[in-house]
């Protein structure tokens, strides 16, 4: 016999409008006729492909019918432990939020109470032990029989303070001058920034990006750029060490701009002056400042800004800055991509000076990186007070580089590094790594041609560490070219030319 797809449909329908309505036992049955109908279609079709389509809208259809008949089996258990509790009134019994305490027995009074009085509406009392969902109602002053009535000042007071069955209403409430005393701190003693007001899911990705007190980068980590670090200890540490001077126009410097080639050290510096300053650390890119959602992004900066002036002394490193505030106005420009950069000017025009609680001045400095300065806003440029150069290094950094890179690596007799470092001019930072990296391998590479994985796997690990050789050095070069260009370096010294303030 033939099953009509219009049967069919009809049955599920069906089955599905009796169980929304509460109707178990109709849409149980609908359902049994659907597994029977859905089973000979599925019988009669010969087609592999439409056969297939149909075993799984039979899997579903079972899965409901499952669901449906667990509910109707726990409703059934209900009506037979409690069936006082099932009566014209039973679709408001499940909403209560005494629960089956409620239906069983009296909730405990406190002798010294009055009980709650009757409601102001025309309706009558809820059944407490009937389960009768209460509805909303104004309840009138619950007070024991000691304390006095409440002034007219105050009509109703608080209202639910003695009532049963809520329990102590205070316990979560701020008293007083305690404003935030709790919310500072976490289960370990840290500072821990109150995000009231601001989306859960915001506060969780910025402080994801927090590097708490120690990127563990030192000064002598970082090689040569002796300039640049006396204008971030002038900039960050002292006034953290000798506050009281800089004050008025002696004040900290609001921001901080790094410009130079790539890799030549920019972020480095940054994480080195959180460390060595104990300051919190915020690494921002463009991706942390962005949403898909209309108006989230500026939320993001202005909550950045907040959460570093809460854990200050901080400092927030913008790195490719220019990503984020590009010049502004031109006809490829989106409006949120401009309001992004005048929330950004706006807030950096407010962190210097800005006081805490206690009256002291809260230290926050902005620190940007880039590589093409000649992009940034103006008004931007204007706030990041110092421009720095960050440039390629010099002999004597080369060399101090290579140190760095090397200092676990054991090094042949007839490595003169000088020479090296002579070799490697016009190298930025990251060349000269890259350099060190493909020198230390060049002996393990000779060792391993020519054999079979497993053969590598039984070489002596001192077979394997071989000491780099003077020729390992200057086959490395002659592979890793360098990265930045004669043009490049002229238009970074004209950008500074103009723009520099060392």
């Amino acid at each position: 016999m033939s099953v009509s797809l219009s049967e069919v449909y009809e049955c599920i329908k069906m089955g599905r409008e009796n169980a929304l309505l509460g109707n178990y036992d109709t849409s149980l049955v609908y359902y049994q006729g659907l597994q029977q109908q859905i089973q000979r279609l599925i019988s009669s079709i010969k087609d592999p492909a439409r056969k297939r389509k149909w075993i799984e809208a039979r899997d579903l259809i079972n899965q409901e019918y499952e669901q449906v008949k667990e509910i109707n089996e726990t409703l059934a258990s209900f009506r037979s432990n409690n069936p006082r509790a099932f009566n014209a009134n039973a679709d408001q019994d499940f909403g209560s939020p005494f629960g089956d305490y409620a239906r069983h027995e009296e909730p405990t009074r406190d002798p010294d109470v009055w009980p709650p009085p009757t409601p102001v509406e025309h309706r009558p009392s809820p059944n407490i032990r009937g389960g009768v969902r209460p509805g909303p109602r104004k309840a009138e002053p619950v007070r024991s029989r000691n304390q006095p009535a409440p002034s007219k000042g105050a009509p109703g007071g608080d209202r639910r303070r003695a009532a049963p069955g809520y329990g102590n209403v205070d316990r979560g409430r701020e008293k007083p001058g305690e404003k935030g005393k709790e919310k500072k701190k976490s289960d370990d003693g840290e500072k821990k920034f109150d995000g009231m007001g601001y989306d859960k899911d915001l506060v969780e990705g910025l402080e994801r990006d927090i590097v708490q007190k120690n990127p563990n980068i030192r000064w002598d980590q970082v090689a040569d750029l002796v300039e640049a670090k006396k204008l971030l200890q002038e900039a960050v540490v002292l006034p953290l060490i000798i506050p009281d001077f800089f004050k008025g126009i002696r004040r900290p410097w609001r921001g901080v701009l790094m410009v130079g080639p790539p890799g030549t050290g920019k972020t480095m510096l940054a994480k080195a002056v959180a460390t060595e300053c104990g300051t919190t650390f915020f690494n921002v890119s463009s991706a942390t400042l962005t949403s898909k959602y209309r108006g989230e992004s500026e939320k993001l900066v202005k909550l950045l800004f907040e959460m570093a002036r809460f854990y200050a002394p901080s400092t927030i490193f913008i790195d490719e800055i220019d990503s984020i505030c590009s010049k502004r106005g031109s006809d490829s420009e989106h409006e949120a991509s401009r309001r992004v950069k005048a929330e950004l000017l706006v807030q950096m025009d407010g962190v210097a000076g800005t006081g805490g609680d206690d009256g002291e001045p809260k230290i926050v400095m902005v620190l940007a990186a880039t590589n093409f300065p000649w992009d940034l806003d103006e008004a931007l440029r204007r706030r990041l007070e110092k421009r720095i150069y960050i440039p390629l290094p010099t002999a004597e950094g080369r060399e101090e580089l290579l140190k760095i890179n090397l200092r676990e690596v054991e090094l042949a007799k007839d490595v003169n590094l000088t020479a090296v470092a002579q070799e490697l001019d016009g190298y930025s930072g990251a060349d000269i790594t890259n350099v060190c990296r493909d020198a230390a391998m060049m002996s393990f590479r000779r060792r391993i041609t020519g054999l079979t994985p497993e053969e590598v796997r039984n070489i002596p690990k001192e077979e394997l560490q071989m000491p780099p050789t003077m020729e390992d050095f200057k086959a490395a070069i002659k592979k890793v070219n360098k990265s930045v260009s004669r043009a490049d370096l002229e238009k970074y010294q004209n950008w500074m030319n103009e723009f520099g303030s060392v």
